[in-house]
């Protein structure tokens, strides 16, 4: 595979998952106007806020509550402060008007919270909805699939990747699909043991499941990269359209491993769209 590790700035896609302060789980050093920076000195055309929208109080409509889940283990995950938000967006958007700079949330477990997130939505609607499932439910709970992984790791991703499935399938609040294999950050004895072929049939049962309704699946750079038979088995599943995400948790992050996974996204098949804004196409 070539590797472009020098490739041209004017050919670098857009960052479409970004953390800042607002998010419960990034510290207060971590602003909207050094992740601009970042992102300019990177060359990049675009950046997404995409702060957690996790719910540790949810309604009574929501699918969490008929299925009997009563809390998270653990309940670290706070609100977003919405007027802040915007506040430190509309600075960021006049102070550098050569960047596009997208709103946005990552919402957790979208498909258990439906009531939840549309709510949140009505009252302040954002440009990228990202998917996400970080925890699964165990006794009433759910539980974050990193503590879940040492009793059973091979089952825990089985049902996970399941469980992605039916996120996809019964929630279509979301634009694009992060980080397919999220359990791959906290795997016993370190990420580099993971065998991804192992799971090759429960990865292309969400691939069609995406493909199915053309909505994008993310390369996440935070995460151990994609290869390029996963990114393969997506567009050989039916999969149209890529996203770049660094998932990042501080500025420096932004934008962070983007040559090399723009060279896995071509070597799997995909291009740049009609612009530097859009999704890469098949």
């Amino acid at each position: 595979m070539r590797l472009f590790r020098n490739r041209p700035p004017d050919n670098r896609p857009a960052d479409n998952h970004v953390h800042t302060r607002w998010s419960w789980d990034t510290p207060d050093a971590s602003t909207m106007r050094r992740a601009c920076e970042r992102a300019i000195a990177q060359g990049l055309p675009a950046i997404a806020f995409t702060e957690h929208l996790d719910f540790t109080v949810w309604h009574e409509d929501d699918a969490a509550t008929s299925q009997g889940l009563i809390d998270r283990h653990p309940a670290y995950q706070r609100p977003i402060d919405v007027d802040g938000y915007w506040a430190e967006l509309t600075e960021c958007r006049e102070r550098f008007p050569e960047l596009r700079i997208w709103s946005g949330v990552e919402t957790g477990e979208p498909h258990l919270f439906a009531t939840s997130v549309a709510e949140h939505l009505q009252d302040s609607p954002v440009d990228r909805v990202l998917g996400s499932l970080h925890s699964l439910s165990l006794d009433g709970q759910l539980v974050g699939v990193g503590r879940l992984l040492y009793a059973d790791p091979d089952a825990t991703m089985r049902r996970y990747l399941g469980e992605v499935v039916h996120m996809i399938e019964s929630s279509d609040v979301f634009q694009v699909l992060a980080h397919v294999d999220f359990p791959r950050r906290y795997w016993p004895g370190g990420s580099e043991h993971y065998v991804e072929k192992d799971y090759e049939e429960e990865y292309r049962a969400v691939f069609r499941a995406l493909a199915a309704t053309g909505r994008a699946l993310e390369v996440n750079t935070s995460s151990p990269l994609a290869s390029v038979d996963q990114v393969r088995w997506f567009h050989e599943e039916g999969g149209e359209a890529i996203s770049f995400g660094s998932d990042a948790h501080a500025p420096t992050a932004v934008g962070q491993r983007f040559d090399l996974a723009v060279d896995i996204v071509e070597t799997a098949g995909f291009r740049p769209g009609r612009d530097r804004f859009e999704f890469w196409r098949r």
